[in-house]
């Protein structure tokens, strides 16, 4: 595994939207939710909880979209690509899709979510996992590992 160079860029599929990372992920986390499964037409949804002053769209206008619009997903108009997320009242960190980014070599999820929904042979290399969400009170603990483990 490589060691995250910021700043990072990164765009969907086509290219039209544009991303930017320059702060490090607070976390980051394998969701296996029957929810992101669809989305991402995938076993889970990979995210990297980045703080929100260290990160932007360069470039072009993501729209939101999703069954639920205050879940604050966004996405490519053109290609929709599922690029972020923007939680409604979690508005310290936004939820990057690291697929996005031009090097994704740093990347693995450290925390897994939702494993009462995972596919039976979906695994990740995740050092913690819960059948739904970590307790909020379990998060600053969480953090706190990540960030020693990057160190």
């Amino acid at each position: 595994m490589t060691r995250l160079t910021l700043p990072l860029d990164g765009a969907c599929r086509c290219g039209r939207v544009k991303i930017r990372i320059s702060a490090p992920p607070m976390i980051t986390m394998a969701c296996h939710c029957t929810g992101c499964q669809r989305m991402s037409g995938s076993a889970y949804s990979l995210s990297a909880a980045i703080p929100t002053d260290g990160f932007a769209v360069i470039e072009g206008e993501p729209v939101v979209a999703g069954a639920s619009p205050e879940a604050g997903h966004h996405f490519c108009p053109d290609c929709m690509t599922w690029m972020f997320t923007r939680p409604a009242g979690l508005d310290f960190f936004v939820n990057v899709r690291p697929t996005m980014l031009d090097d994704t070599g740093w990347y693995s999820p450290f925390v897994e979510t939702y494993t009462s929904e995972k596919l039976e042979w979906a695994t990740t290399p995740a050092a913690h996992s819960y059948e739904k969400f970590p307790p909020m009170e379990d998060f600053e603990t969480l953090m706190a590992g990540y960030a020693a483990s990057v160190a």
